[in-house]
Parts: structure tokens; C-alpha cells; sequence
């Protein structure tokens, strides 16, 4: 596939993971935006940590980017927290989660429609804050993303990011699937490189995605290179059961906070 070919396939492949309500596509309740209006909210980069509220500081009042963010969930919770929230995302049925949560809460919130690594619709400067849970393996690069994210954020802004420890695209998904872990893939991993094109088939019939890992240079060292300063980090484990598996071995994914000074 080539990257145009990617991001398509993975925009519909988001679209059909709604229709099957992916945990990630389920919008929040009323009672979540009820108590986020009351101040008593949390959300997450990563399968289950909450994001210490530290990382965001006052966040009433801010511009805020949901890039990559779409499913009705950190958006809305944002925005019934008092930020002025854009939800950016591929998937025209993801961002309709958050619309749907915006009609039914009466909360001040924006969608659009792009690619992660193409924010040409907005300026220069536009956000104070970007949260930007775990997407970005489904990029194929990803150094275009904080470059981007460097742009539109304002001096003094803050990127916060989620993503996957690449040490978990090592690993045969298949013996994964029957509880072993077998070493089979080199780093860097891609799907669309790695995977013979039957076994690709059924991997995008299934998940109906493919991903990328990315390493650590890339994840981290690319926010250092597009100029932004880390000044925190954490990490997490799968969602379900976090404590088997692969989890029970290492963290799985990771969340950073950046700034733009």
C-alpha cells in the first residue's frame, strides 16, 4: 500500500470499528459530562492511567486540539470542563460520537475531518493544548505529526501524546492470540511490510486497520527534533486484562508531555 492507500484504508477501518463499538468508539454518559462540568474529570492517553491533571494545567478557557481523537469520549469531557475543544479526526463515524455527545450535552465542541500528519487547516499558533491519545500507529510517519503539532501550537503550549512501546510489534499476533509470545518480526514493524499478503488480507478483514510501530528515536527524539521540550512521562499497560499477556512482562505503551517554549 502506498501512504495515500494507508490512510484510506485505515479512515474507513475506523469508520467500520464504530459499527462494531470498539471500546474506543463509545461515547462517554451523562453522568461523566455532568460531573467533568462540576470538575471531577479524568481521561486518558493510554488504555488506563488518567492523565495527572498537572499535565494540563488550567484547562478553562483553553484551546484545545483532540488530534487523532475522535469517539465521543476525551473531547466531550474537555469540553464540559471548560475548554474550547476542535476534535480532529479521519474517521467521519468517529467524529460523529463526539456531535452526537456535543447535541446531547449542549457542549461548545468542533469537529473536522483530516489526517493526523496534515493540520493545514488551522494556523499557525492556534491551540494552547494538544491531547493526542495512542493513533499514531496507524501512520506510517509520524515526524510530519509533531512537526505539525509544533506549528499550531501556541509558546507556552503542550503537547500531550500516547503511544505503543514498539517492543510489542516483535511478537507473532497469532501465537499472541493463543496466549504465547513468540519473538517473530524485526524493528522497525509495519503490517504492510511484514506480513505476507495472505496473511495482510485477513489481518485488515479482521481488524480492518494496519499499523505501524515507530521507535523510540521517533516517538521521542522526533518531539525533541520539531522543537518541543519533554518535561514528563509515564507508562501503561494493555487494556482487559493488564497484568497478562504481553503486559505481564512490560509496559505496552507510553504518554509524554511536551511544550513549545
Amino acid at each position: 500500500m502506498r501512504a495515500d492507500e494507508v490512510s484510506r484504508n485505515n479512515q474507513a477501518g475506523w469508520d467500520r470499528r464504530v459499527e462494531e463499538q470498539d471500546v474506543w468508539t463509545r461515547p462517554v454518559s451523562p453522568g461523566d459530562v455532568a460531573r467533568a462540568r462540576l470538575g471531577d474529570w479524568s481521561v486518558v492517553l493510554t488504555p488506563h492511567i488518567p492523565v495527572p491533571h498537572d499535565w494540563f494545567g488550567e484547562i478553562e478557557g483553553k484551546d484545545v486540539l483532540a488530534l487523532a481523537s475522535g469517539g465521543g469520549q476525551q473531547g466531550p469531557i474537555l469540553a464540559a470542563a471548560g475548554a474550547r475543544v476542535t476534535v480532529f479526526d479521519a474517521s467521519a463515524r468517529q467524529l460523529a460520537q463526539d456531535e452526537v455527545v456535543a447535541a446531547r450535552e449542549g457542549l461548545s465542541l468542533t469537529t473536522r475531518q483530516g489526517f493526523m500528519h496534515d493540520l493545514s487547516a488551522f494556523d499557525d499558533a492556534s491551540f494552547d493544548l494538544i491531547f493526542h491519545p495512542v493513533s499514531n500507529c496507524f501512520a506510517p510517519e509520524i515526524l510530519p505529526v509533531w512537526r505539525e503539532c509544533f506549528r499550531v501550537l501556541r509558546p507556552g503550549g503542550a503537547l500531550l501524546a500516547g503511544f505503543m512501546n514498539p517492543m510489542v510489534y516483535v511478537f507473532d499476533a497469532a501465537a499472541e492470540e493463543r496466549g504465547e509470545l513468540i519473538v517473530r518480526h524485526a524493528l522497525p514493524y509495519a503490517d504492510i511490510t511484514h506480513l505476507p499478503p495472505d496473511e495482510l488480507d485477513r489481518r485488515v478483514a479482521r481488524d480492518h486497520t494496519v499499523e505501524f510501530s515507530h521507535t523510540l528515536e521517533a516517538q521521542i527524539g522526533g518531539q525533541l527534533q520539531a522543537g518541543l521540550v519533554l518535561t514528563h512521562m509515564f507508562e501503561d499497560r494493555d487494556g482487559g486484562a493488564p497484568d497478562t499477556g504481553r503486559s505481564a512482562y512490560f509496559p505496552t505503551c507510553m504518554a509524554t508531555r511536551a511544550v513549545k517554549l
